[in-house]
């Protein structure tokens, strides 16, 4: 007896990525990664809230005020607020005062982060040379005056180089001589006190990166015969390029808005305003004048420069990163 094969039931095909599965298995995947992609966001949701409101608000209300007539007469409810445009701009731009007191915040900030960085460099040289204990005794001593607040720190100074009472001209035998009576002779004591409570970062971050420095490296270059400068100029600097890019450009934003060691070293900006830097002239058109609309207005001039500045330095670091 013949018997006939039934015919086999076809199997159902197993589902896949192109399956009836997949779209949603790649709706599902997306949902995933757009949930992932604003996690971080949350996270930092309280730090933009606090942001905004101590940054963004102050920033805004600074750059609208540039725009407006805003006197003391708009203040005590005397005259109305009206919109000048540009008016203020244009009368800040015209003043000869403001491009000498720009070009002299230039020149100071510039021989700040300059000396700032040669002192910082050579001590943390000098600290790779030591002993543990003058290493700790520098250390301890450069991070104090690190701490120092800058109102403080100004003050000890201005007593520290009084004409009638300071010990720095009895040792130095200059009687009454006057550091803040003559224009260059206060900023180079405005100088000094800003290297001195600047310079610790730099020693501390330059000494880091020399102690990540690989000792063979240096020993290869030793044996070759190089001295210390030739070692440092040509061995230790490369190698230390993106630090000192890092403390370069922190030491420029630091020191372009000086305003502590400046008001209080030089009693408001010195004789006839000689030694007037931005954030001082500034405060003195706001305030001492009741020019807010103008004070502003220099603030917002302040602000744009030290963004270009912070934008190099976020690229530096971005471009550092890479690197790493």
């Amino acid at each position: 007896m013949t018997t006939t094969a039934s015919p086999r039931t076809p199997t159902a095909p197993a589902e896949g990525p192109a399956g009836p599965a997949g779209p949603e298995a790649r709706r599902a995947a997306a949902r995933r990664r757009s949930g992932s992609a604003w996690t971080p966001w949350l996270y930092l949701l309280p730090a933009l809230a606090v942001l905004g409101a101590l940054l963004v608000y102050p920033i805004y209300q600074l750059g609208l005020i540039s725009f407006l007539e805003y006197t003391q007469a708009q203040v005590s409810g005397g005259r109305p607020t009206s919109f000048k445009g540009l008016g203020n701009y244009s009368a800040l731009f015209s003043d000869p005062q403001f491009w000498q007191v720009l070009l002299a915040t230039v020149l100071f900030a510039a021989a700040c982060v300059l000396v700032t960085l040669a002192v910082g460099c050579a001590l943390a040289v000098l600290l790779t040379r030591v002993r543990a204990l003058p290493r700790l005794a520098l250390m301890l001593a450069a991070l104090g005056a690190w701490a120092t607040p800058a109102v403080t720190g100004s003050t000890v100074w201005v007593f520290l180089f009084d004409p009638d009472h300071g010990p720095v001209n009895r040792v130095l035998g200059l009687g009454d001589f006057s550091w803040t009576y003559g224009r260059y002779s206060a900023f180079a004591l405005v100088l000094t006190e800003v290297v001195w409570c600047s310079f610790p970062f730099v020693m501390v971050t330059v000494y880091a990166g020399i102690k990540a420095v690989p000792a063979e490296v240096l020993e290869a270059a030793a044996l070759d015969g190089a001295s210390q400068w030739r070692i440092w100029r040509s061995v230790t600097a490369p190698l230390l390029r993106p630090i000192l890019v890092v403390v370069t450009i922190q030491s420029i934003i630091w020191d372009f808005k000086v305003f502590a060691q400046i008001y209080v070293m030089t009693g408001g900006g010195g004789i006839a305003g000689q030694n007037l830097v931005l954030n001082v002239y500034a405060y003195q058109k706001a305030f001492a004048s009741s020019q807010y609309s103008l004070g502003s207005a220099i603030g917002v001039v302040m602000l744009l420069i030290l963004l270009a500045v912070t934008l190099v330095y976020l690229r530096l670091l971005r471009r550092q990163g890479e690197e790493l």
